[in-house]
């Protein structure tokens, strides 16, 4: 069981852990400052809590996610809420941000003032162009990335912090922006940026495709390797987050750096730290593994994607949507790195709060029955909830972003905690009482 869960685990930890998880950790422990660890337990919370949470939970459901999602709220809800989370962590904002991550932190200090644009423009051509002919035929890529490139990164990445730790020792310096007034909260918040939360409800079901082909005894030997799995990934996540958020607060960071926007604080921390500990070669050899490493993860978005359109409206074929989400992905990823980013904050912060109410409702059914018309109200309410929020401050209505500042926890950016906590309680107390359906093992 272990071995079986630690090999999952890996495999898993590979597919998820791509452009986000290495640029989002170092630019928080750049702006959290002296409100470093308030700041990185948001971080992992978010960024590493739910996203195993939502992976166990799927992975423990013999239909998926679009099963329970149809049956507790409704199949055109499950229809409009998953096509939008696969075009989320898909070609418009996951893909590209994959392949701008590889120039930018591993491509872009080599070029030696060589046009940014075309080399970008250069790269993405080759990178897409790959990772389209792999995901074609994807059943090959998963044994690689758990066994041989999975390993290899981390110790790579383990390396660089420990060596960066025992070089860098700048005092940490006041906490910026948010993080001076609510650490967690905005630490919180941009864990959802690394979108792995998301990305576990499509990957839950290569993680049930994978342990199949293990092969289990009973129903007790494959809900312990589950957990092992959840286990392995929260560890190697988490001290991965930790490391890269403490080398980001310990990297001396010049002034005019911080305060320009146009700089991403993740990328300037990752490059120049390298660069200092390693030196040419070391930058070299990080290229290199983090190109390979958000590869990856491109050709498994492509396919985890394409597979779900194409299932949920099979009149194009597989080719068809791997073709054109390859298209897009490259197309948006010649836009920045930082331009990926600022659009798709207002997304991931409503459908963040739908996924989490929605593993929360998966999580109490299993042991309560709850009202279907209850577990409808709860996701409605904060679907109302994150738009409002969302709309009122990406168009200024201050009428929205008053009355939702309004709601307790609105300074966490937790708003719609409170409304899904009603939710709950109607689905507590209205009739039409359903169970969740009991976990059975499959035979062949």
């Amino acid at each position: 069981m272990v071995k079986k869960g630690a090999l999952t685990g890996l495999l898993l930890f590979g597919i998820f852990f791509g452009a986000g998880n290495l640029i989002f950790p170092p630019t928080l422990g750049v702006l959290s400052g002296q409100n470093f660890w308030p700041a990185i337990f948001g971080f992992v919370v978010s960024g590493v809590g739910l996203a195993v949470l939502t992976l166990i939970i799927g992975t423990l459901n013999p239909k998926g996610y679009v099963y329970e999602i149809s049956k507790k709220i409704s199949p055109v809800f499950a229809t409009v809420y998953l096509v939008a989370l696969y075009l989320a962590i898909g070609p418009f904002f996951a893909i590209p941000r994959t392949a701008t991550t590889a120039f930018s932190v591993g491509i872009e200090p080599l070029l030696n003032g060589f046009n940014a644009s075309l080399a970008l423009l250069i790269f993405t051509v080759l990178y897409f162009g790959a990772a389209y002919l792999i995901s074609l035929n994807p059943s090959k890529i998963l044994d690689s990335v758990g066994r041989i490139l999975t390993p290899i990164f981390a110790i790579s990445i383990v390396l660089l912090i420990i060596l960066g730790l025992a070089s860098f020792s700048q005092v940490p310096q006041a906490a910026i922006d948010g993080y001076a007034t609510a650490a967690f909260g905005t630490g919180f918040l941009e864990g959802y940026n690394t979108l792995d939360a998301l990305a576990s409800v499509a990957f839950s079901v290569v993680a049930v495709q994978t342990l199949k082909q293990l092969g289990f005894a009973n129903k007790k030997e494959y809900i312990t390797t589950i957990w092992i799995v959840g286990l392995v990934v929260a560890l190697a996540f988490s001290a991965l987050y930790v490391g890269l958020a403490k080398l980001g607060n310990t990297f001396p960071v010049p002034a005019d750096v911080i305060a320009n926007p146009d700089v991403n604080k993740g990328v300037y921390v990752l490059t120049n730290a390298t660069q200092q500990v390693f030196g040419s070669v070391g930058q070299l050899f990080l290229a290199f593994m983090i190109t390979m490493t958000c590869f990856t993860t491109t050709v498994g978005l492509i396919v985890a994607t394409s597979e779900f359109f194409n299932s949920r409206f099979p009149q194009f074929s597989y080719k068809a949507y791997a073709t054109a989400f390859t298209l897009i992905g490259f197309g948006i990823a010649n836009l920045g790195l930082n331009t990926i980013i600022t659009f798709s904050v207002p997304v991931l912060m409503i459908l963040y709060p739908i996924t989490i109410a929605l593993v929360l409702i998966v999580i109490v059914n299993k042991f309560v029955p709850l009202s279907k018309r209850g577990m409808q109200a709860t996701i409605g309410l904060v679907t109302l909830v994150s738009l409002a929020e969302v709309l009122g401050s990406s168009l200024g209505i201050t009428a929205l972003s008053s009355l939702v500042q309004s709601l307790p926890f609105a300074a966490a950016s937790m708003a719609w905690t409170t409304p899904a906590l009603v939710g709950l309680v109607l689905a507590f107390l209205l009739p039409d009482k359903q169970k969740a359906d009991a976990f059975e093992m499959e035979t062949e």
